[in-house]
């Protein structure tokens, strides 16, 4: 029985911690396989500066800032990447990216190397990137925020969470939770840059070759890009828990060991959260950031502790609302350091 086709994750996602140098770097990343990145999502942790997105579809030095509602820009002087390297990738000098003494993480998924395809599936022809074997897409198009569209993204299958920015004009970043938000038929969607709860979103669609991203300035506007993610069994996982208020929280199953795990209350008001397995080698996992705000990282042992990250899921270690309220949904997003069993019946360990 396989029970992952993705043995070694690291081909696929893979997290780079770095020091700024002033000037510009090539950041090379750790893991088992050598991985060129095409998203790749970078946060100072030591200065308060803001979460900074790149991708190969956009091309280099074209920022987007997630804690922003902020139109594309090129970095004004406050870094950027400026290239997709082989395994991993270069950064200009700035707060962004690469101040001189400071930290930075650097979130890197793999889509196509670059490449990009023409996708007529919809009605409003797209420009694709696709990893169908990680269940992931970058997809842009030109829109119009006065009528419907249907959108192709490549991924064959339904996505699971799709993020929409609007790149030419300042608009909220939409987070689309596709089947993990139905309620009485409309998906939920939360503001990516925002600390809101969810809310329904009528009209926005998935299937297993198009977005349905209706009208509206937000998501199908003259200048687009979604980034798609679909479940991979021992990869990826995108799912919800309830809280129940104690500092023994739930634990959540992903069928792998996390390297990269993020949270929103959906049912409240909180803020995002990140926590990832290379910032935090040992459980507890604590030090955490936040996509909506340009603070620095900060250590949840000041406000009560984090999660644990296991060899099959993670388990909330923290009665803190912005992981754990009684009776409060969540969501999240999480990726694989090792799945929790390999596809010729391997198991992982715990750490």
């Amino acid at each position: 029985m396989a029970y992952t086709n993705i043995d070694d994750p690291s081909a696929h996602f893979q997290t780079a911690l770095y020091t700024g140098n002033g000037s510009s770097q090539s950041i090379t990343n750790d893991g088992n396989s050598d991985m060129q990145p095409d998203w790749v999502w970078v946060k100072s942790r030591s200065i308060a500066y803001h979460n900074v997105v790149f991708d190969s579809s956009r091309g280099v030095n074209n920022r987007l800032s997630t804690n922003l509602t902020a139109a594309e820009d090129t970095g004004g002087g406050y870094g950027t990447v400026s290239a997709f390297n082989s395994d991993g990738f270069s950064v200009s000098s700035g707060a962004n990216t690469n101040n001189n003494s400071a930290t930075y993480v650097g979130w890197q998924w793999k889509a196509n190397g670059g490449t990009t395809a023409s996708n007529s599936d919809g009605n409003i022809t797209s420009t694709v990137q696709a990893n169908t074997t990680a269940g992931f897409s970058i997809v842009t198009w030109t829109g119009n925020e006065n009528s419907s569209a249907s959108v192709g993204h490549g991924l064959g299958v339904t996505p699971d969470l799709v993020m929409f920015k609007n790149r030419s004009s300042a608009y909220n970043w939409v987070v689309y939770l596709g089947a993990l938000g139905q309620t009485s038929g409309n998906n939920m969607f939360a503001y990516l840059n925002l600390t809101n709860a969810a809310e329904q979103g009528a009209g926005i669609t998935f299937t297993s070759s198009l977005l349905n991203p209706g009208s509206g300035a937000t998501t199908n506007a003259s200048s687009m890009i979604a980034y798609c993610f679909n479940n991979v069994q021992g990869y990826s996982k995108f799912g919800s828990y309830v809280g129940n208020g104690n500092a023994s929280g739930p634990f959540i199953y992903t069928g792998f060991k996390p390297a990269f795990v993020m949270i929103k209350p959906s049912s409240y008001t909180e803020a995002w959260v990140i926590i990832d397995a290379a910032r935090n080698p040992y459980n507890q996992a604590m030090l955490q950031l936040n996509p909506n705000s340009d603070g620095a990282e900060y250590n949840g042992a000041s406000v009560t502790n984090g999660i644990d990250i296991l060899s099959n899921g993670f388990k909330v270690r923290t009665s803190r609302t912005e992981l754990n309220t009684s009776g409060g949904s969540l969501i999240y997003m999480a990726f694989a350091e090792n799945p929790f069993t390999t596809s010729t019946g391997i198991p992982t360990t715990a750490r």
